[in-house]
């Protein structure tokens, strides 16, 4: 059956940023539906971002597309132009090589969950704001 029984997926709690960089998404639950459906070609994501924390750090893709709705609370877009309220039923897309580095923060009192859909990774992930890459051959390293 097609259908995915959300409580069934465990989240994996946190992130995998090397320290001292984990600590702002270290409260995060993110259930990798993809995986939990036998899909390949694509990754999608449930994520809960509790009140305070971060969606991951400001980062942008080198070659995959995102997209990010908001399914309940809110959460605040930073990007390279700013910041940019949503809530519920919002919807953000990043393009892929477009070089604007962006996360959600929840700065609400409540639980933010969204919804994410991307490629799996095949290409450098920038994190301009702590002079981070990550590579799918090499893991994080720092900017040079």
């Amino acid at each position: 059956m097609p259908k995915i029984v959300l409580d069934t997926i465990p989240p994996a709690e946190g992130s995998d940023y090397p320290e001292p960089f984990a600590a702002a998404a270290s409260d995060r639950l993110v259930r990798d539906l993809s995986s939990a459906a036998g899909l390949r070609d694509i990754v999608a994501t449930h994520v809960v971002v509790p009140p305070g924390g971060w969606s991951s750090q400001r980062h942008w893709h080198e070659g995959e597309d995102e997209i990010v709705v908001i399914l309940s609370g809110a959460a605040v877009l930073v990007d390279d132009h700013g910041t940019h309220p949503m809530r519920a039923g919002d919807i953000a897309v990043f393009p892929k090589g477009d070089g604007n580095a962006h996360h959600l923060r929840n700065d609400s009192d409540e639980p933010c969950v969204l919804f994410a859909v991307s490629r799996p990774e095949a290409s450098t992930v920038h994190y301009p704001d702590i002079a981070m890459r990550w590579h799918p051959d090499t893991g994080y390293s720092r900017e040079s």
